[in-house]
């Protein structure tokens, strides 16, 4: 595998993005939305006003798994059939790259924007709330931040397997706002649905275990669980146990998330 040629098409994916504004857009978004909710958080509590950054890390989070995976789904999914339906994959495929180069290529220069963009829109919350922050809770936040790069990157990891299996950009879509559904929305529904029909005998750490094969859960686990004042409100403390909170463990499984649809993704491009 040659990496100048990743590199290459990872540099002309990412001027794409930067090109039409879409870097900037983004960043605007979660910029808007993250004072919104650091100043406005509190409102049906009757205070306005920036309260705590476990409070609003927790705030936050709510926002972060609705939006993030969609943008990332929305960004990914016609990363490789919308090539073939422009009739350029072809082209591509016809010069000195592998299958392998052309795919990390793609995913690479996505990554980069989707990265940029988030942590451009958080970071510029952090330096205007930066004298009402101690160092404590600035390491909060930037673990916050990174939590999310890791969401946005899982999801665009699964966009470009949906982009894979696709046969066209509709096709893609689809399946793209189909996996926001199932991850963002149905996928806790099951398992609480599942835990109340069962009249609580499934639990444990089963329960927990399960909520690793959705990479939101697994974004909602390693913010909450390591504030402890939000993690008790949330009630993570009673289903999560404490071995399977570990950062580092949560990070390793957000990690796989991002790895194993690609494989899947080379598999099937070749």
């Amino acid at each position: 595998m040659e990496l100048t040629q990743v590199f290459t098409l990872a540099a002309k994916e990412f001027r794409d993005r930067m090109r039409n504004r879409w870097v900037l857009a983004v960043a605007l978004v979660f910029t808007v939305f993250s004072l919104v909710i650091a100043y406005f958080g509190g409102a049906q509590q009757g205070s306005v006003g920036f309260r705590s950054i476990e409070v609003t890390i927790a705030s936050l989070v709510s926002l972060v798994i609705y939006l993030i995976p969609l943008i990332a789904l929305l960004l990914g999914f016609d990363a490789i059939v919308g090539e073939r339906e422009r009739g350029s994959l072809d082209l591509l495929l016809a010069l000195p790259i592998t299958r392998l180069e052309l795919l990390l290529g793609k995913y690479l220069g996505l990554a980069a924007a989707l990265t940029l963009s988030t942590v451009a829109g958080f970071g510029l919350v952090a330096v205007l709330l930066y004298e009402q922050l101690s160092w404590q809770g600035l390491f909060h936040y930037a673990g916050f931040m990174l939590s999310s790069v890791l969401l946005g990157l899982s999801f665009l990891s699964l966009a470009v397997l949906m982009s894979v299996l696709a046969r066209d950009r509709t096709r893609a879509s689809g399946l793209a706002i189909a996996m926001w559904f199932f991850f963002v929305l149905v996928f806790d529904l099951l398992l609480l649905g599942v835990l109340v029909g069962t009249g609580g005998n499934f639990g444990g750490d089963v329960f927990a275990y399960l909520m690793l094969l959705n990479p939101a859960d697994v974004f909602r686990i390693l913010n909450v669980f390591s504030l402890d004042d939000v993690s008790t409100l949330y009630g993570l403390t009673s289903v999560v146990p404490p071995s399977l909170g570990n950062p580092w463990v949560l990070s390793g499984v957000m990690l796989a998330w991002i790895v194993a649809p690609l494989l899947l993704a080379r598999w099937r491009f070749r």
